[in-house]
């Protein structure tokens, strides 16, 4: 039995050949520049090194996903991007020319000319040609009209965001819907009308004036879809499922596919390609600053830990890290214990367990200092989901829904639900669930942008010592 392919195909598009082309003369436009200002005749070592910095640039592309389509994303997002990939590309290059003791570049300041004025160019021209992008689509150039096949929440949150993008050069010509009035929701002025049947669709399609369409129906609505799309064969219009995926409980949706074959996460971690290696860059170097900042604090603590009670200066306890393996988190010892088995119990305010050293490091959050150890090892992060005991994964994973979700990334010293009034005790479920819903906003909202919130956030939080005990 022969069994048609099951496939989709990935649209090269003039757009991404002209970027690839754009990127190679912006690279060696700027190999003129440099030399040009670091008064350097130009010869075949260097360009040799462009060469190859080139290559470097087109491989770590394919890892940042520099070519991916940019239709959605921020200008801002796209630019560092760019930037991200040429620096790690012309280091990565140096780096290789140091380790074999060859000198392609001549001259150091002709090197550094053309390593900061390559991103100048490169951004230049991506913005250049977003902007030229944009006025051809507002004075009407390769604009169509589209319409959307059926009225319900995401065919309007769909149109919505069409509107908000004009470069995209799509007109709404309105919404079809062959149900009757009294079944359909009420639309105001500013997310547009119901133009009529699909019979007045079809009419108008095949006429010209709409070029693309969008089928909005409910996933379970096979049959209806198939109809539709039946009927829509015998016009030449573009048409689109926008499917529901938002029917289930996305943990940052991100589509692939597999040879052709289109997949959709519905659970997976925000920190794909370039979005990995900048927090990991962050991580490192922030971690760093912080540990030579509190590196005082930090014996100073060590000392009084020692001096004061019986028992290890730094406790180590088995929690769960990214992907729910198993990692050992560092801390200050603050009790008399160092529990560590398949049951701990959650310290309380005014424990008894806590020692008079444990109850201030506690309380200024000093005792979590040695985590900053766990960040450099790559086993935490300086922002996530804070880790939990391993005997305390494995009591509320049964009882609330998605709790291993929180573990798609690294546990974090401090995170979204500690600086959202989350912090301390969680003595009931109520509490835990909070934590785990702030967990869950953070894994589908991440950004760079948000780190850094949080860490601020984390200092005004810590000087108040909410919860903290």
């Amino acid at each position: 039995m022969n069994h048609p392919l099951r496939q989709i195909s990935q649209q090269a598009s003039l757009l991404d050949v002209f970027y690839r082309i754009a990127d190679a003369g912006s690279i060696f436009l700027s190999l003129l520049l440099a030399a040009v200002w670091a008064n350097l005749s130009l010869g075949q070592p260097q360009f040799l090194a462009a060469i190859s910095t080139l290559s470097l640039f087109y491989v770590t592309s394919q890892v940042t996903g520099m070519y991916r389509k940019w239709n959605g994303v921020s200008t801002e997002r796209e630019l560092f991007c760019t930037a991200l990939t040429w620096s790690t590309s012309v280091l990565g290059v140096s780096s290789i020319l140091l380790i074999l003791g060859l000198d392609l570049f001549g001259d150091r300041t002709f090197f550094l000319y053309w390593m900061f004025v390559t991103p100048v160019v490169l951004i230049t021209t991506r913005i250049l040609a977003r902007g030229v992008q944009r006025i051809l689509r507002v004075y009407g150039f390769n604009n169509h009209g589209f319409a959307i096949i059926g009225i319900n929440e995401l065919g309007i949150q769909l149109a919505d965001n069409i509107k908000q993008r004009p470069d995209l050069g799509l007109n709404f010509i309105g919404y079809f819907d062959d149900r009757p009035d009294d079944r359909l929701p009420e639309l105001n002025e500013l997310e547009g009308k119901h133009e009529g049947d699909l019979s007045d669709l079809l009419t108008r399609a095949k006429s010209g004036e709409i070029k693309r369409i969008y089928i909005t129906f409910p996933m379970r609505a096979e049959d209806r879809i198939r109809s539709v799309l039946d009927r829509l064969g015998d016009t030449t219009a573009s048409v689109y499922i926008v499917p529901d995926f938002f029917v289930f409980e996305l943990l940052h949706a991100r589509w692939t596919d597999i040879s052709g074959l289109p997949v959709v996460s519905v659970f997976e971690s925000p920190l794909y390609g370039v979005d990995g290696m900048l927090k990991r860059s962050s991580d490192l170097v922030l971690g760093t600053l912080a540990l030579m900042l509190f590196s005082v604090p930090m014996f100073l603590v060590a000392l009084a830990v020692k001096l004061t009670s019986k028992g290890p200066v730094i406790f180590k306890q088995k929690r769960y890290g990214m992907d729910g393996h198993e990692i050992l988190v560092w801390k200050f010892r603050s009790m008399t214990v160092c529990e560590n088995s398949d049951k701990v119990t959650q310290a309380t305010k005014n424990d008894a367990r806590i020692t008079p050293v444990g109850a201030f490091i506690r309380s200024t959050s000093l005792d979590e200092l040695p985590q900053l150890f766990n960040v450099l090892g790559g086993s935490m992060s300086l922002v996530g989901p804070r880790p939990h005991a391993t005997a305390h994964n494995e009591e509320y994973r049964k009882v609330i829904q998605g709790y291993m979700l929180r573990h798609k990334i690294k546990p974090g010293i401090t995170g979204l639900a500690q600086v959202s009034g989350w912090r301390g005790e969680t003595d009931t479920l109520d509490k835990m669930e909070g934590r785990i819903q702030c967990d869950h906003e953070y894994i589908r909202h991440w950004s760079f942008w948000m780190d850094i919130s949080i860490l601020f956030r984390t200092v005004f939080v810590v000087l108040k010592r909410t919860n903290a005990h």
